[in-house]
């Protein structure tokens, strides 16, 4: 256990807490040297990690793990895997079991697995890898399970989906009656989100058969949520401080009624308000415009969420929707840690303006986080080349731009860029001086899953800036490329003593109103 203890952080006392020696892993110091090998590098990782050892597939996992699973911890250390997810063993078990039977490894993509991990079965959806562990004589012995949880970003693309329906179902509605025929239509659909709907609007006549609202009782002027026996309902005004016109919604049983649930029962609520507002003042166009490119830009920002970090390099992110259209683009970003320390940032453009390239974007966004944290040892050329294959896999004619660059853990200022048809990055140097990174891009992704990809090296010095975007930031109507980024480099000259956040801001200031959505990075040593 002292071998162990060395890493164990936070976890050290529910490690100890665990009689080991009654377990079917028996006493630590008994254990295999290959599984004391495995422990020691899943604890040396952030990124969530378990290990199923022996014919019970006994579980032992880090501390990015707790996460996952809530409240089973830290009662699942040590337990049989099938005891642990006896809800999900239906779904996992033939998988772990193929694992250690076969000897080959899995992977599944934002597949549904149901957990009981805060008190009630939650709808959770993980990407995950099975992969076979072997014991000192070469043997299959158990599993390890590399895992993301993509609960927020499924649920959020499903939620987009749906708000799109809405509003392409009510943009023509022409009375207060034809309102909820036609809104309880798409929403009755979605039965993950909406375990019962109804509506009432005031001064219309319902059929005789009582709906929700009408079996609700108290003050419904106002937003409340209310218990119906073992159910939360939701109950909304669809005019201010005006309790006859009401979304009523009994919540998923599923799904937990935080401020996400409840957020986007505002947002389904406001269209609702939007389509009665164009009936009642005939100026439903501009209005239904605008809370249609709020929506799209809160769960755009729900499928790029802020990164997190600490320490160097310091990192600004943004995004910035079309001010004109309201519209849902594929631009995006992300960045992270990988398992040896270094890090990845990246910024692209999957093609078109719809809920089809936002649900590409995020596909194309997890994907390659998967394939840096299953191959953090390759260059960004050669993760962009792998990404590239998956995306041949893909339905539909998927296309993207994308730079990817990775700071290394050991040297700070080493930084290995890869560009696949994106807008050259900007390096701005400790004096101030800007200039583009101009290396020939390679081939877009998604044209050619052979092509070559070329890494780049670049030395990014202490208070030397990276700034990535998406052509947005660059592009205007009548205006060329080229001239775009001039004027970037213009910009930027100079801005060596603004703070990373105050240089984003200043970016997105200077191209309000663009035609086009803007995603940009902002990276200094």
């Amino acid at each position: 256990m002292r071998r162990l203890l060395e890493n164990l952080g936070v976890l050290a006392a529910a490690y100890e807490g665990v009689d080991w020696a009654a377990t079917p892993l028996g006493a630590v110091e008994t254990w295999d040297d290959r599984l004391l090998d495995s422990v020691e590098t899943m604890l040396g990782t952030r990124f969530p990690i378990t290990l199923f050892w022996g014919p019970d597939l006994t579980m032992i996992y880090n501390e990015a793990y707790v996460e996952l699973i809530g409240d089973k911890h830290p009662t699942a250390l040590g337990r049989p895997t099938r005891d642990v997810f006896p809800e999900a063993w239906a779904l996992i078990g033939p998988m772990l079991e193929s694992v250690v039977e076969n000897g080959k490894a899995t992977w599944v993509e934002d597949a549904l697995v149901p957990l009981d991990r805060r008190g009630f079965l939650e709808e959770c959806y993980f990407t995950f890898s099975y992969s076979p562990l072997r014991d000192v004589t070469g043997a299959v012995a158990g599993a390890m399970d590399i895992a993301t949880e993509t609960t927020q970003q499924v649920i959020s693309r499903r939620r987009l989906r749906l708000l799109s329906r809405l509003n392409a179902e009510l943009v023509d509605v022409r009375s207060a009656a034809d309102l909820p025929r036609r809104a309880l239509r798409v929403l009755r659909e979605a039965d993950d989100d909406f375990a019962e709907v109804d509506i009432r609007v005031e001064g219309l006549i319902r059929d005789p058969t009582p709906g929700l609202a009408s079996r609700l009782v108290g003050d419904l002027g106002a937003e409340v949520l209310v218990e119906d026996g073992a159910e939360q309902v939701a109950s909304l005004p669809l005019r201010t401080g005006d309790g006859s016109s009401l979304l009523v919604v009994r919540l998923s049983p599923m799904l937990p009624a935080d401020e996400a649930y409840l957020g986007f029962l505002r947002l389904v609520a406001s269209t609702l308000r939007q389509a009665l507002d164009h009936v009642r003042a005939r100026t439903a166009e501009r209005r239904a415009s605008d809370v249609q490119r709020a929506m799209s830009e809160a769960f755009q920002r729900s499928l790029l969420p802020e990164p997190r970090g600490a320490g160097l390099p310091q990192v600004a992110a943004r995004y910035q929707p079309a001010m004109d259209v309201a519209q849902i683009g594929g631009d995006w970003y992300d960045f992270f840690e990988l398992p040896d320390r270094s890090l990845s940032v990246v910024i692209g453009d999957v093609a078109g303006h719809d809920q089809q390239a936002a649900a590409a974007m995020a596909t194309v966004r997890n994907v390659l986080r998967g394939i840096a944290f299953s191959r953090h040892d390759a260059t960004p050329g050669e993760m962009l080349a792998v990404l590239d294959t998956a995306m041949e896999r893909t339905d539909g004619d998927l296309m993207a731009t994308a730079v990817l660059a990775s700071v290394s853990a050991a040297d700070a200022t080493r930084v290995t860029w890869t560009n696949a048809g994106h807008p050259p990055p900007v390096v701005v140097d400790a004096a101030g001086h800007a200039r583009l990174l101009e290396a020939e891009p390679n081939l877009l992704l998604g044209l050619d899953a052979h092509a070559s990809r070329v890494d780049h090296e670049l030395h990014l010095g202490p208070g030397e800036t990276l700034v990535l975007y998406t052509d947005g930031l660059v592009e205007r109507r009548g205006v060329g490329l080229s001239e775009g980024l001039d004027w970037l480099v213009a910009v930027l000259q100079g801005t060596q003593d603004r703070t990373v956040e105050e240089l984003a801001d200043d970016l997105l200031d200077q191209v309000l109103g663009a035609e086009d959505d803007v995603a940009l990075l902002v990276v200094r040593n």
